[in-house]
């Protein structure tokens, strides 16, 4: 398989974003009295821009949006931020009112909009002139098919290449370059961006096969729906010209917000777990530990992590120091299990040195558990969508944990059932199902589960 070009349109948004965020502070430095120049008001406009932005999806401005939108944005945004604007001096100020404030204001507004039609307008230039092109097939053969490879024939700016139709209808159209299945093969060899797929031209069952390898492949999806498919729950609608077109609806954890959460939680939770739990707690388990069993305190063994990248996680050793510690899993009533091992393994403590893991990144609070290597590659083969845990990073506790699926794998269905509910855990990850997650394995801590041995 051809290996994937990098492309670094994923850099576009971030820029913009960061120039905004400049021109705003600068407009505000250049205009206001030094009294207002504080650290305080700078954090609290930053925060608030940046807050708005994500409400009123200010940035998710594609190569397809309309100038129409752009101005619906526009609007929408000044007029929420021009009212927490003034709040401020209401909340923090007392009511106090200062000069070229209107200035500030109407600044802000005009740079903004400014560059917002600017970086529009020289993206489309330069998609025009061939380059930030994405490459694209149509599965398919209707008349709205049709249609969408028309704008994209007849829009240069868009920075869409049209690379051919394919179809398991023989009779269909002159330009047919293939079946469906060739017309996969071809996505793959030829680093095709995006795949369009014409609702009424494949079974429910090439439907997800379509899907599946475009997931597989990092390639994008769209649907060109049939009327009654415009109002899928599991796809978002957008408009190529008054043509609609489905796309999947983006899982929590294709988000950056979703990461920057779960990252911000992981650090602050495993810190005040490590000052005020670890920092006195450890050392009372180390000297248990040495006292009932020769060996180190800490046991380290290699994990997949987020992407398959390895890293050492730490635990609190609970068996005797032996040479198949990584090749055999611990089972019921295992003479490798020291005393005060069998103490910490029921509890859970053993686990404790692993919010060392997620302050350094490893790992996070809530995730798929990690796997010993051993396992993974057994797994791998054997369970479907087995890979997909590994798209997140593995967590100290987990939706399967606290599921009752924890321990020894005695049958396959328990492996089945742990991927089924981390996949589920990926697809359908809230702060809360976090927070509930964490609850629910404080109590089970402390009552102990059947199948922790």
């Amino acid at each position: 398989m051809k290996t994937k070009i990098k492309k670094y349109s994923y850099l576009i948004r971030p820029l913009i974003i960061l120039f905004d965020i400049i021109f705003i502070n600068y407009i505000i430095y250049y205009f206001s009295p030094k009294e207002f120049l504080g650290l305080q008001f700078r954090i609290y406009i930053t925060i608030l821009w940046l807050t708005i932005s994500y409400f009123t999806k200010f940035y998710n401005v594609y190569r397809y949006t309309h100038i129409l939108r752009i101005l619906s944005l526009l609007a929408a945004q000044f007029f929420i931020f021009i009212l927490a604007f003034f709040a401020y001096f209401s909340i923090f100020k007392e009511g106090e009112v200062i000069s070229k404030q209107s200035n500030i204001i109407s600044s802000i507004l005009l740079v903004i909009s400014t560059t917002k039609f600017l970086y529009f307008f020289i993206l489309q230039i330069y998609r025009s002139s061939g380059k930030n092109f994405r490459t694209v097939i149509v599965i398919g053969d209707s008349k709205s098919a049709q249609d969408v490879v028309s704008i994209f024939n007849n829009n240069q700016h868009l920075g869409y290449r049209f690379r051919g139709y394919f179809s398991d209808n023989k009779k269909s159209l002159k330009h047919r370059l293939g079946t469906i299945n060739e017309g996969l093969i071809f996505s793959r060899e030829n680093n095709i961006d995006e795949i369009y797929c014409e609702v009424n031209s494949v079974s429910p069952a090439q439907l997800k096969e379509i899907i599946n390898f475009s997931n597989d492949n990092k390639i994008e999806f769209r649907l060109i729906p049939e009327n009654k498919a415009i109002y899928s729950k599991n796809f978002t609608k957008e408009y190529f010209g008054t043509i609609p077109i489905l796309k999947p609806k983006k899982l929590p954890f294709e988000k950056i917000e979703t990461h920057l959460i779960k990252r911000c939680f992981d650090i602050v939770f495993s810190m005040l777990v490590i000052i005020f739990l670890l920092s006195w707690l450890l050392p009372l388990l180390f000297i248990a530990v040495k006292i009932n069993s020769k060996g180190p305190f800490l046991f380290k063994q290699k994990r997949d992590g987020i992407n398959g990248n390895q890293f050492l996680c730490f635990k609190i050793r609970s068996m005797k120091v032996n040479a198949v510690s990584d090749q055999i899993s611990a089972i019921k009533n295992d003479d490798r299990i020291t005393k005060i091992g069998y103490i910490l393994r029921k509890t859970s403590l053993d686990e404790l040195p692993q919010f060392f893991n997620v302050l350094i990144g490893d790992m996070s609070i809530v995730g798929p558990r990690p796997h010993m290597n051993i396992q993974t590659k057994k797994y791998i083969n054997d369970i479907d969508n087995y890979l997909t845990r590994n798209s997140v990073k593995p967590g100290i506790t987990g939706l399967a944990q606290v599921s009752g699926y924890r321990g020894e794998v005695k049958k396959t269905s328990d492996i089945v059932n742990r991927v089924r509910l981390d996949i589920f855990y990926i697809e359908n990850w809230s702060f809360l199902l976090d927070l509930k997650i964490i609850v629910l394995t404080f109590f089970h801590m402390l009552r102990g589960q059947k199948n922790a041995y």
